[in-house]
């Protein structure tokens, strides 16, 4: 029989806040995140898309894809402010890093700009002496407050890859790899925490050997929207992916009901990052958890 002994002073002390972490609200998944979107041409996976990243409640989107004025339409319903449409082009990378970090330049040039006008307002008020350079930044023909276009708030952002199969920016992965990794810490600010990005990989098969989304971009995945395919052995392999949370033959009968019952172009939706208040990972679609019986006894056990 196994038996511990505890040593003081050494318990692990989780930060207060998470680097690039937003509320969301009560239903949806956490943000910033990572979602992989997997189905077959036709399967529904844009529609899919666009529904998860409107209710996710992001302030804009940034799309990498050679086909977004075929979905000009249901794109539409994005707030798309940027678009990359050579999916060969590496530096686009580069690009989103820059337009992320721009934010967080501009949201912190907001904060020292606030902290100069309060003390301003203050100095006034009390009669102090006023620097020229103050008066001369913040006064015509009246004070004028600083400006930001959030209002003080870092963005949410989405960034949505889709018919990328075979693209240089997959085939050649380093960047696309390095963005997967470190996206919730984009846009670091000199005060502590980022503005971080969101990811949405739409792709037609969960594994490729070369021109698709790869082992490292897999692993960092937080969200799997899985459409219906009879490739037994890529069931398999995103079983894998749920981390032993459930047998692979559970696994199975909770992606046939899901697909059974889930009416017009059905998916199984699985949250690797659930919040606490969720009674399962697993939903049909985004409105119907599915409970499973060996999550919910693990969950009594702890």
């Amino acid at each position: 029989m196994l038996t511990t002994k505890s040593v003081k002073g050494l318990q692990i002390v989780p930060p207060k806040e998470t680097s690039g972490a937003y509320e969301t609200a009560p239903d949806m998944p956490k943000m910033h995140c990572v979602t992989v979107i997997v189905g077959k041409r036709a399967a529904g996976k844009s529609v899919a898309a666009i529904n998860l990243i409107e209710k996710m409640g992001y302030d804009y989107t940034i799309a990498v894809s050679p086909t977004m004025n075929s979905n000009k339409e249901l794109m539409s319903r994005l707030n798309i402010e940027y678009t990359f449409d050579d999916p060969d082009d590496l530096t686009c990378i580069d690009k989103i890093k820059e337009i992320v970090n721009e934010e967080a330049r501009d949201l912190e040039r907001y904060i020292h700009e606030m902290k100069e006008y309060n003390k301003l307002m203050k100095d006034i008020k009390q009669g102090h002496n006023i620097g020229d350079d103050l008066m001369l930044k913040f006064f015509n023909n009246d004070f004028v407050k600083p400006q930001h276009r959030w209002n003080g708030k870092k963005p949410r952002i989405a960034v949505l890859f889709d018919d990328m199969l075979g693209s240089m920016i997959y085939s050649r992965p380093r960047k696309i790899n390095a963005l997967s990794t470190y996206s919730r810490h984009l846009g670091q600010l000199s005060e502590g925490g980022s503005i971080g990005v969101s990811l949405y990989f739409l792709i037609q098969s969960f594994k490729m050997q070369t021109g698709g989304l790869n082992r490292v971009i897999r692993n960092q995945c937080t969200q799997l929207i899985l459409f219906k395919t009879k490739d037994l052995g890529e069931l398999s392999d995103i079983a894998d992916s749920c981390g032993g949370e459930i047998s692979k033959e559970t696994f199975i009968k909770v992606y046939d009901y899901a697909i059974e019952t889930g009416g017009d172009h059905p998916f199984l939706f699985i949250d690797l990052h659930k919040k606490p208040n969720h009674p399962s990972m697993f939903r049909i679609k985004f409105d119907k958890f599915i409970m499973v019986d060996e999550l919910i006894k693990k969950e009594q056990i702890k």
